[in-house]
């Protein structure tokens, strides 16, 4: 797609970073509910965010997708696009994100193509001020950023990574033309959501696939199928209801189990896993028995439910092994495959667990683990992002004082309501830290955290301020809140990018709001009781009266 011209030192009333599910629906809002001057930016060739990047093989939704993965807002929409499959593909989402572009005439107020090279707020004139890599040059009172949490690749540095001389590709960057692995040596470095994705897909057509295995996972059949015949009429004839209920309930229309465990016997409860089992998804994670994140013993229970599924599933018995995770069950991101395990049962697939056999160098065509030598023609690496935070810091916006992002973030990645940062005046995150992000419905999130948005915005209007300001003592009281909730659960106690662990030097923390429905109760309370904990500054016209 082209790329858009900005005059030098445009002005807006809002600026937006980004145009997957959140930014779309962000500049549509904005634009064209609230009559704001809106303009949006993107580094990408055209809209999808996340789903216009990640087409590597087998990229689905990680979830029950259809049709809850999607826009909520307009019963049109609902009506009017055709889901097929109960776990979504990433082409099927990224042509209903271009559909809602072309809908809304959004791409209109969109520069594709465009990195935000400087963000600057300017305490005079209350005002926001961005450069673009071209020194192109605009101006808004308020800055949103919907940069994703699951954008910024990580690349493992390992020794001589640079002499490898194949092709290489990361699952996060994948190239737009077509992939051929047709009779190659393939090297996937990563057994996490994408590459327990992608890994079934390339084996299908590789000469030999070498999985590099960093971290086993408990990953759970997804059991995807066609939607049945009447299935998605009669999720429009009870859309309010299901909206509804995605409300109330983690942003998901299922409703979660009441059981109690100990009011069963260790048979009935394995039975119970059995059928959860293969009705598949994320049913065995919320509609087993209460209290799998936070009892240890219950935690086990399910943990090695899933290691003897492995098991049973994996023919070799050392293969098997190594895929069995030993960490408490759902501390990671849960993920939903279709024939992963299965896979291991192929003659051209092989695995290697790195941290029995860490890779120590690179050849131009293969890797070298402690053990042994690979040849490699390919290598596909799916080592995941710098998650939640790692978007934001790539921009890192100077703020109060000139004080950047980066230093406000040194120590602990400090926000109020996981959307707003102190010094930091009339920014907003969409699925910032300590938002629910990745565990709440995201399209749904991020029409919610938008609407919140808003309504700081209209406040600001209808009382005449330049811009609100989150206080030090609000994040500081709202990062307690976070890891309070977060140490009454095993979350905390696994290594995974929740606490940041998958990026050296990274400050550990939990990075997500555990209640999703009470995170968005929370903001509504915070907007209609004056928007306690944030400092406002009138605007000029104000002061002049």
């Amino acid at each position: 797609m082209a790329k858009h011209s900005v005059a030098k030192h445009d002005s807006y009333d809002a600026i937006i970073i980004g145009s997957g599910f959140s930014g779309l629906y962000a500049l549509h809002h904005l634009r064209d509910t609230m009559g704001l001057n809106v303009r949006a930016f993107d580094g990408a060739g055209g809209v999808g965010g996340t789903w216009w990047y990640n087409r590597y093989p087998g990229a689905r939704v990680d979830a029950p997708s259809s049709p809850f993965y999607a826009y909520t807002f307009s019963e049109d929409l609902v009506n009017e696009w055709e889901w097929t499959e109960t776990q979504t593909s990433q082409a099927s989402v990224l042509a209903y994100l271009e559909h809602f572009a072309e809908k809304f005439d959004l791409t209109k107020d969109i520069q594709f193509e465009t990195w935000i090279q400087d963000a600057r707020f300017d305490e005079a004139l209350q005002r926001w001020t961005i450069e673009t890599d071209t020194g192109e040059i605009a101006t808004a009172q308020f800055l949103i950023c919907a940069t994703g949490a699951l954008f910024i690749a990580n690349k493992p540095d390992y020794p001589g990574f640079d002499d490898f001389s194949g092709e290489c590709y990361h699952t996060g960057r994948w190239p737009h033309e077509p992939v051929s692995f047709a009779g190659k040596r393939v090297g996937v470095i990563g057994t996490g959501s994408s590459g327990i994705q992608a890994i079934p897909e390339i084996a299908k057509e590789a000469a030999h696939v070498t999985v590099f295995q960093r971290t086993p996972q408990y990953s759970l059949p997804a059991r995807n199928r066609l939607l049945a015949e009447g299935e998605l009429a009669q999720y429009r004839e009870d859309w309010e209801e299901l909206r509804g209920s995605m409300y109330k309930r983690g942003g998901w229309p299922f409703k979660t189990t009441r059981r109690q465990a100990a009011e069963h016997s260790s048979e009935e409860r394995r039975a119970v896993y059995e059928e959860l089992w293969e009705e598949g998804g994320i049913h065995l994670s919320i509609n087993s028995f209460r209290g799998v994140l936070v009892d240890k013993e219950l935690n086990e229970e399910v943990s090695q439910f899933v290691r003897d599924k492995i098991s049973e599933l994996v023919q070799d018995p050392e293969t098997a092994r190594k895929l069995q995770p030993d960490y408490h069950f759902g501390t990671k991101r849960l993920i939903l495959d279709n024939g992963y395990f299965e896979t291991y049962n192929r003659d051209n697939i092989s695995l290697v667990d790195i941290r029995e056999n860490p890779i120590e160098s690179f050849g131009r065509s293969s890797v070298r683990t402690r053990d042994e030598e690979h040849p490699i023609d390919v290598l596909v690496l799916a080592t995941g992002f710098d998650a939640v935070t790692g978007s934001m810091l790539n921009i890192n916006p100077k703020g109060v004082g000139g004080i950047s992002l980066e230093e406000k973030w040194s120590e602990r990645f400090n926000t109020y309501l996981g959307a707003t940062v102190p010094d930091f005046p009339n920014l907003f995150m969409i699925h910032g830290p300590s938002s629910p992000g990745v565990l709440y419905t995201m399209p749904l999130g991020g029409e919610r955290t938008t609407l919140w948005i808003a309504e700081c915005i209209r406040h600001l209007q209808e009382n005449e301020l330049a811009s609100m300001n989150a206080t030090d003592a609000a994040a500081a009281s709202w990062d307690k809140e976070i890891n309070d909730m977060a140490d009454q659960t095993l979350y905390p106690l696994t290594n995974s990018w929740y606490v940041g662990a998958n990026i050296p030097g990274k400050p550990r923390q939990f990075l997500a709001h555990l209640r999703g429905s009470q995170y968005f109760d929370r903001l509504s309370d915070v907007a209609q009781t004056g928007f306690k904990g944030f400092e406002f500054k009138a605007s000029a016209l104000s002061r002049e009266a």
